[in-house]
C-alpha cells in the first residue's frame, strides 16, 4: 500500500512538469506583448512637419523720392514746387516709403494745367505665421485696389491688368471733379516680390485749359510706375554691393588690433 502510494506521488509530479512548463511559456509571452504594448504607446506621436515660409525677396526700400527721375518728374510735373519731391511721413522707411510732387503750369490767358504725382512703397517680411513676403503683398495689393475702387466721387472707374510692371500690376482710371475742375486719374498697383508700389498720377486744367487726356495720363502714370518699380530691385542691388565690398569687411589691421 505505502509502495504505490510512493509511485502515485511520483507520476503525478511527472504529469504536473509539461503544465508548468506551458503556463510559464503564456506568462513569458504575455509579458513581452505588454512590454511592447507600453512601448508603443509610450512612443510620442509623430508630428506633421510644417514647410518654412520662403524668405522675403527684398530687404530695403528705395528712397521714394529718387525711385523716380528728375527727367520723368519734369516731364510729368512740369512746374513742380520741388523737383526733389516731398516725402511721406514714416515712422520705419524699410517697410514704408512715399513721395509726392505737385504744380501748377501757369499759362497766363491760355489757362494752367495742374499736375499731381505720388509714389507709396511697403515692403513685408516673411513670417511662420502670416506668411511669405511675397503672399502678404500680393494680400496688400488687392486691399490697395479696393481702396482706389472705392475713392470718394470718382466716376467712370475703369480697372485691367498691366503688363510689364513688376510681378503682377493692375491699372485704375477714374474720373474726379474737385475745386470745380474735372480731374483725369490713373493709379497703378504693382508688386515686385515682397514689394508693393502705389503710383497715383492726376491732372485738370485751370482758368479754361482743356481738361488732359485721360489716355495721356495713364500712359505717363505707367511710365512712372516702371521706374518705381525697377528702382526696388536697384536698391537692394545696391546694399547687397554694399555689403560685399572690401570696405565693409574688417581690415587687416582691426583684426591684428584685437
Amino acid at each position: 500500500m505505502h509502495r504505490s502510494a510512493s509511485r502515485l506521488t511520483r507520476i503525478l509530479a511527472c504529469a504536473a512538469v509539461p503544465v508548468m512548463l506551458v503556463v510559464a511559456g503564456c506568462s513569458s509571452d504575455s509579458g513581452s506583448k505588454k512590454e511592447s504594448d507600453a512601448s508603443s504607446s509610450s512612443a510620442p506621436g509623430a508630428k506633421k512637419s510644417v514647410a518654412a515660409v520662403a524668405p522675403a525677396k527684398f530687404a530695403e526700400l528705395p528712397d521714394p523720392c529718387k525711385a523716380i527721375s528728375t527727367k520723368t518728374i519734369t516731364s510729368l510735373v512740369p512746374k513742380a514746387k520741388s523737383k526733389a519731391g516731398s516725402p511721406a511721413t514714416s515712422s520705419d522707411t524699410s517697410a514704408r516709403a512715399g513721395c509726392s510732387w505737385n504744380g501748377l503750369d501757369d499759362n497766363g490767358v491760355k489757362g494752367s494745367q495742374y499736375r499731381w504725382l505720388d509714389v507709396g512703397f511697403t515692403r513685408f517680411d516673411s513670417d511662420q505665421a502670416l506668411g511669405s513676403g511675397a503672399k502678404r503683398a500680393a494680400d496688400d495689393l488687392t486691399k490697395q485696389l479696393a481702396k482706389t475702387r472705392t475713392a470718394e466721387g470718382a466716376k467712370k472707374i475703369a480697372e485691367s491688368p498691366v503688363s510689364g510692371i513688376g510681378e503682377q500690376a493692375t491699372k485704375v482710371t477714374y474720373d474726379l471733379n474737385k475745386t470745380g475742375e474735372d480731374f483725369k486719374y490713373a493709379t497703378i498697383v504693382a508688386r515686385t516680390g515682397n514689394a508693393v508700389v502705389t503710383l497715383t498720377y492726376n491732372g485738370a486744367g485751370y482758368a479754361g485749359a482743356k481738361t488732359p487726356s485721360g489716355a495721356d495720363i495713364l500712359k505717363d502714370a505707367e511710365k512712372a510706375a516702371k521706374e518705381a518699380v525697377a528702382a526696388v530691385a536697384d536698391a537692394n542691388a545696391a546694399a547687397d554691393d554694399k555689403q560685399s565690398s572690401p570696405s565693409a569687411s574688417p581690415s587687416k589691421s582691426s583684426k591684428s588690433s584685437n
